[in-house]
């Protein structure tokens, strides 16, 4: 029988998500690392606080390095990702509220309480191009277009059929949607960005987020081969 999630390294999983699908940026790797011991040997901490959002647009651009809390510059996504804890007036709604975002309190609150996040207190996460990933990554996150984020859906759904399911708010995209919803489900995710991601990642209009599953990226790949021949 034969394997449809056999892949061989991530150098040339990364090359052919990346030549069939006409991806601009590279694949980004993410992994939550437990404990100082478990980091990836050769990866540097990242030289100045970031934004996650940020983090995975510098990896996208080729740069490898981990994050631990002092790193996160925005605490709701270190929140998410199981790495620090959220500020009180973004836990109550207050925050988001404020934003002009929801109508009351109760909708913002009720909102935040509903985005993914990992129920695990993580020392780092570390982001790397996929191509020069020296781990096993968690999530991988693909910035790209509408219709590569349909190659993907399609080649979701190639071996078993279904549906493909997209759950986001507009808020905490690229680390509630994109790594925390698929590491806690393992099932991925595409969400379409969030006003945060935009404004200082810089995420363009006609992009949207996929986060995958790094456990089954071979039975991706291997089906976005299928599908193109």
């Amino acid at each position: 029988m034969v394997d449809v999630c056999a892949a061989n390294g991530y150098d040339v999983i990364s090359g052919k998500l990346k030549d069939l699908l006409g991806l601009e940026k590279s694949p980004v790797a993410i992994k939550l690392v437990l404990r100082e011991d478990d980091l990836p040997e050769g990866v540097e901490k990242i030289e100045k606080p970031a934004r996650h959002c940020e983090m995975v647009q510098m990896a996208a651009a080729g740069k490898s390095f981990y994050a631990t809390a002092e790193a996160q510059a925005c605490k709701g996504g270190a929140d998410a990702l199981g790495i620090d804890e959220a500020p009180e007036k973004v836990k109550t709604g207050e925050f988001y509220y404020n934003l002009g975002r929801f109508a009351s309190f109760a909708s913002a609150k009720r909102t935040f309480d509903e985005i993914p996040s990992v129920d695990l207190r993580f020392y780092a996460a570390v982001y790397a191009p996929l191509e020069d990933a020296t781990f096993d990554p968690d999530v991988i996150v693909i910035i790209c277009n509408p219709a590569q984020a349909m190659k993907i859906s399609q080649a979701l759904v190639y071996t078993l059929g279904g549906r493909v399911e997209a759950d986001f708010s507009g808020i905490q995209s690229l680390c509630a949607d994109a790594v925390a919803g698929p590491y806690m489900r393992k099932r991925a995710n595409i969400t379409m960005g969030c006003s945060g991601s935009r404004q200082y990642a810089g995420v363009r209009d006609d992009e949207l987020i996929v986060g995958l599953n790094g456990e089954n990226i071979g039975c991706v790949v291997n089906a976005l081969e299928a599908i193109s021949q």
